[in-house]
């Protein structure tokens, strides 16, 4: 989230900022409206409190004094109970104003990036660069969807028999497949990118869900365990930030780089009708996620190297894909900057987002209260957060599913998975 006193301060850019996204700005106005009350009753109370300290010193005083002052004492003391009344009317109304005026704070997004270009959706992303060539087939090339169910990898109707529409059953050498992908993107990461793998749990509070940003504006998007303050994770980046919530790390220590492997599960509320074929938007699906940790001075550069470690997944599988800056309007509410990897598929005949690296400046860590302490300091300051999908290991699959088709029906694997399964099924 954003300081209180730093939106305050600047409605006019707040405002701005909020319209470039495409978002309505009655949470900033309805903000500036409450600060005033806030104001105004904070100036109420602490009148009320000063006349009541100074009246009391003098009915003090009074009582002290001869009869005719001890009376005059005993007639402001009703005055004074109903002043103390008053006040505690006031602080009610004090607490409820400063609640709600938090609540808006937390509903404000972060600001974009002024490098950030400017649109409504994303066929206003901005492309930056491409890698590869697309591949050539002396034959129609078919959707991952006509493959694997041709191969007998993968079962869409078993997967609705257990669960509804928007899962997928994976088997044999898909299910194998899946898991190669996941332990060469860890083993890249950890090996070569130096990340340090750790295991989260896939389940998270309100709390942990509140400091990333999924709360309390994407409630409908996640999966609530009910009588529990619980919720299934919608990414490794929530678990993951939140190992360092409400702590303070050395410099030293940054910047501090982890990679995860976790499924993901997400309702897709508001997407009805949208990729309802394939694996493309499902309720659940496995993702490897590479989270940050840096000083406010490096994040900038931190999200270029990101960009560069989630890249070469893709190309030493030898996939094509390009990379966007999303425009304003497609931007994510805590996100400052974002760039999507977007990979090639024939069998659709167009790109499809495998990755999003972002920068949250201090938005998360504000909300979080993870901070750092600069070297030779005794102030703390927030640290910046960055994190990216380095991959979403089902879309990495079906990229290699379309992108490796041969005439015969079968798939050829990418040479660098040689060592995790067979090349060939």
């Amino acid at each position: 989230m954003l300081e209180l006193r730093f939106i305050r301060e600047n409605l006019d850019l707040i405002r701005e900022k909020t319209a470039k996204r495409g978002l309505s700005t009655d949470k900033v106005d309805e903000f500036a409206t409450v600060d005033q009350q806030r104001l105004n009753l904070l100036q109420e109370v602490e009148g009320l409190k000063n006349k009541r300290n100074t009246v009391s010193k003098e009915i003090a005083q009074l009582k002290k004094g001869s009869d005719e002052e001890k009376k005059l004492a005993d007639n402001l003391i009703p005055e004074m109970r109903k002043t103390s009344d008053r006040i505690k009317e006031l602080d009610r109304e004090l607490n409820e104003i400063q609640s709600r005026l938090q609540d808006l704070v937390l509903s404000i997004p972060n600001l974009c990036s002024d490098d950030v270009p400017e649109g409504q959706d994303e066929d206003d992303n901005l492309e930056v660069k491409k890698w590869g060539k697309k591949p050539k087939f002396s034959f129609q090339a078919k959707t991952h969807w006509e493959i694997g169910e041709a191969l007998n990898i993968l079962d869409f109707e078993r997967a609705a028999k257990l669960s509804g529409a928007r899962f997928a059953l994976l088997t044999g050498l898909a299910s194998k497949l899946e898991r190669a992908l996941t332990n060469f993107m860890l083993d890249l990461h950890t090996q070569k990118h130096g990340y340090e793998e750790v295991l989260p749990p896939f389940l998270v509070n309100s709390a942990s869900m509140t400091a990333t940003g999924q709360l309390p504006k994407f409630a409908d998007d996640l999966f609530h365990i009910k009588d529990w303050d619980l919720y299934l994770i919608p990414t490794a980046e929530v678990p993951v930030t939140n190992i360092y919530r409400d702590e303070t790390l050395d410099e030293k220590d940054l910047p501090i780089k982890l990679t995860a492997y976790t499924p993901c599960f997400r309702s897709e509320a508001g997407s009805y009708g949208r990729d309802t074929k394939g694996l493309i938007r499902q309720h659940q699906f496995d993702k490897v996620e590479l989270v940050k940790f840096t000083t406010p001075e490096t994040s900038a550069q931190e999200l270029e190297d990101l960009l560069a470690d989630a890249e070469e997944v893709l190309q030493l599988l030898g996939l094509h894909y390009r990379v966007v800056t999303l425009c304003s309007g497609d931007l994510g509410f805590s996100a400052t900057k974002t760039y999507d990897i977007e990979v090639w598929l024939p069998g659709q005949n167009t790109y499809r987002e495998i990755s999003s690296c972002s920068n949250f400046l201090d938005f998360q860590a504000r909300r979080g209260g993870i901070r750092y302490r600069p070297s030779g300091q005794k102030k703390s300051r927030l640290v910046h957060t960055l994190n990216g999908s380095g991959l979403a290991v089902g879309r990495t699959l079906l990229a290699i599913l379309e992108n490796y088709q041969q005439e015969d029906g079968s798939v050829a694997i990418p040479d660098v998975l040689a060592p995790y399964f067979e090349k060939r099924f």
